[in-house]
């Protein structure tokens, strides 16, 4: 097919594209009503962040969403935005643009294929089906344009999908090993059947903070579609603001944002509140996918025992082994995650940058990077809680 053909196109709002447009490349999956794969790169998941206020004027996310058309029809689109930091993308760069900038050049702006303040892993090049070669090519071809055309520093393709960290490569983009920590569901008929995988020792700690946890005095519900009321959000946003403020210095997401979750989003989500003497005192956001549930924001406003690995770990598998789900994505970092059943996986990013002394360096510390994570993941999931098949444990 003639490459000519293609049309690129640069919006900066989603409000210029039909959300059945968006959708049939975003998630073609869920065109018969089902559940997208990715929820986050749905039209209405990123119009939610943009009619908000999380990104655009003031927050250092600029959209510059990417589209691809052919005989004026959309076969591709990415989630591109004008990056003035590097604040919410949590593939850190911060030493790359500290070392860019002391050699004498500008980092900032710089391009980013991603969603906004989600370590979760996706499609990122948004393809319809039957067009997939020609259409990550040119949005591939058309961000590496955008950038060299503006004298940007670089682009950055966030929590790509493995597929297309290999189809970037082979494009001539630089690949980035990073890890993650993922609960996979080996067909548990329950928690109790995940428990029986663990060894002896991790089984009874599992135990142990469960029933702490759930001695805090009070009880705990887990929120979806119609149950999630305005007021519960009031109580969320006390919890995030808290967590935000401690993790970031301020929260990335706005107040409207879960004005926005709870207008568009309520069947995405999976809310899991605490609730002590008639008082929400904690919380954790889900978002469901169509495979996998996306932990995703925790907080509190007082601290009780374990509550956290209940709220956040437990009763997401609970939830994943219920619905049928196959993994569980816990967030960015946190090796405590590993006792708790969720093992080490690779994630991907891809990379170009415009100076090519400065991108031969990057290479060579990418090379030593996904060596260093691979020993790493490898090292982790041998220390992992699970039983070793030659083991006998005592029940």
């Amino acid at each position: 097919m003639d490459q000519a053909q293609i049309e690129i196109e640069v919006i900066g709002s989603l409000s210029q594209i039909a959300p059945d447009d968006w959708d049939s490349c975003a998630c073609p999956e869920a065109a018969d009503g089902g559940r997208p794969i990715d929820p986050f790169t749905t039209h209405r998941f990123l119009s939610a962040l943009e009619d908000s206020g999380s990104v655009g004027r003031g927050t250092g996310w600029q959209p510059q969403y990417l589209t691809a058309y052919l005989d004026g029809m959309l076969i591709a689109c990415a989630p591109l935005y004008a990056k003035s930091h590097s604040q919410g993308e949590y593939i850190f760069d911060h030493n790359w643009a500290h070392a860019y900038e002391r050699a004498g050049g500008r980092y900032y702006p710089k391009l980013q294929i991603a969603v906004p303040h989600t370590p979760a892993t996706g499609r990122r090049f948004l393809v319809r089906p039957g067009y997939d070669e020609i259409g990550q090519s040119a949005l591939v071809q058309g961000a590496v344009q955008l950038a060299a055309d503006n004298q940007l520093s670089s682009l950055h393709v966030t929590f790509c999908t493995e597929q297309e960290a290999a189809a970037g490569e082979k494009m001539g983009l630089m690949a980035r090993a990073s890890q993650q920590f993922h609960w996979l569901n080996d067909s548990y008929a329950d928690f109790n059947a995940f428990l029986a995988s663990l060894s002896s020792r991790k089984r009874k700690n599992i135990r142990k903070e469960r029933a702490q946890a759930n001695g805090f005095g009070g009880d705990i519900h887990v929120l979806t579609g119609d149950r999630i009321e305005p007021g519960h959000w009031d109580a969320f946003w006390e919890f995030y603001q808290d967590t935000g403020a401690r993790k970031w210095g301020s929260p990335y997401l706005t107040r409207q944002f879960f004005e926005q979750a709870q207008a568009h989003l309520r069947d995405d989500l999976a809310l899991v509140l605490a609730e002590r003497n008639g008082r929400w005192v904690a919380g954790a956001l889900n978002v469901i996918g169509r495979n996998t549930l996306f932990g995703r924001y925790w907080g509190c406003i007082e601290h009780h025992p374990c509550l956290h690995f209940e709220l956040c770990y437990y009763r997401a598998i609970d939830f994943a082994i219920a619905q049928g789900m196959t993994r569980v994505e816990a967030g960015a970092q946190g090796e405590h995650k590993l006792a708790r059943g969720y093992l080490p996986t690779q994630t991907h990013s891809l990379h170009w940058v415009a100076d090519p002394g400065f991108a031969g360096a990057i290479a060579n510390y990418l090379r030593a990077e996904r060596e260093a994570v691979a020993d790493e993941i490898e090292i982790l999931t041998e220390y992992g809680p699970f039983r070793k098949p030659q083991v006998e444990e005592q029940q």
